[in-house]
């Protein structure tokens, strides 16, 4: 008979802050290094994100995973999908591959009981985006199909580097859309250097509840379920994915207080990306939770 497994701490919006945790050494010690940098909440990928295999998930795997969040009281909110999926390739067999690949990150998630999957959507080559957009959409369906329930996956916003989907609200609308999924199946994670790269403004109120009308317009605020908060290296609209420490880079902290205090977002994780650099990851997340004390008044 298998021994029953420990229930992982559920997620509390009063502890929001986290940051995407290394894996070395076992899916545990992400946990324990979350703790040791300060964190609420983690974020991690289930396996290298620079190969397609991966090693199978042992019942000792799960067990010590499950386990190292009820000791550090941190919950995993996310996995994230490795760097090789293109949900959208034109290319049969990498299509195929990526497929494959994303229904498995699917299942091992699933297994880990993280409740959400962050994915990239892909890159359209030389293909149109509404056909790129069309296999994406299915790519997401078989995705969804591979498990019953939970984990939600959640579609990234992007940069736009090169031929890359995403960086237009209107892309992750046509998939949400053609997908139809509930929320509880489906949703977005918006990451606020993407956002700025890709010529969203944040940095002041015009510009943020601009920014924030046309997402609501497009996609609908209630789709958001995670955000990725790092600032951003270029300037806006650079459509380069270059992160930066919070308040350091062409965002500023202007951006993060408008963002952190807006009152429809306020039940969201929060999850930096940010580059790994000594005590960075502490720094940050106390900057981000300072931020989100500041009275809204001040933003104005």
């Amino acid at each position: 008979m298998a021994r029953p497994l420990p229930a992982p701490p559920s997620y509390d919006p009063r502890r929001r802050f986290g940051a995407h945790m290394p894996i070395a050494g076992g899916l545990h010690n992400a946990l324990y290094r979350g703790r040791e940098a300060g964190c609420d909440i983690i974020q991690i990928f289930t396996k290298s994100p620079q190969q397609w295999k991966a090693r199978e998930l042992t019942d000792d795997d799960i067990e010590q995973f499950l386990a190292a969040q009820v000791e550090t009281g941190i919950p995993c909110v996310a996995s994230h999908d490795t760097y090789l999926i293109n949900p959208a390739a034109a290319d049969p067999a990498l299509l195929a591959r990526s497929r494959a690949a994303l229904r498995e990150e699917m299942r091992r998630s699933a297994r880990l009981q993280i409740p959400f999957v962050v994915m990239h959507l892909g890159a359209r080559g030389d293909a149109p985006d509404q056909e790129a957009l069309g296999r994406l959409a299915e790519s997401v369906r078989d995705a969804l199909n591979a498990v019953d329930g939970t984990p939600t996956l959640l579609l990234e916003t992007t940069a736009g580097q090169g031929t890359t989907l995403g960086w237009r609200f209107e892309h992750l609308q046509a998939v949400l859309e053609a997908v139809a999924a509930p929320s509880e199946r489906l949703g977005v994670c918006i990451d606020s250097c993407h956002l700025f790269a890709a010529g969203y403004e944040l940095r002041d109120p015009e510009g943020y509840y601009g920014t924030m009308d046309a997402l609501d317009a497009t996609m609908g605020l209630a789709r958001i379920r995670l955000i990725h908060a790092n600032d951003s290296q270029r300037e806006r609209g650079s459509r380069v994915d270059r992160h930066m420490h919070i308040g350091q880079g062409y965002l500023g902290q202007k951006a993060f207080r408008l963002l952190l205090t807006d009152p429809r977002l306020q039940h969201v994780p929060v999850v930096l990306e940010t580059p790994k650099e000594g005590d960075m990851d502490r720094v940050n997340l106390a900057v981000l939770r300072e931020l989100a004390q500041t009275d809204r008044e001040t933003t104005a």
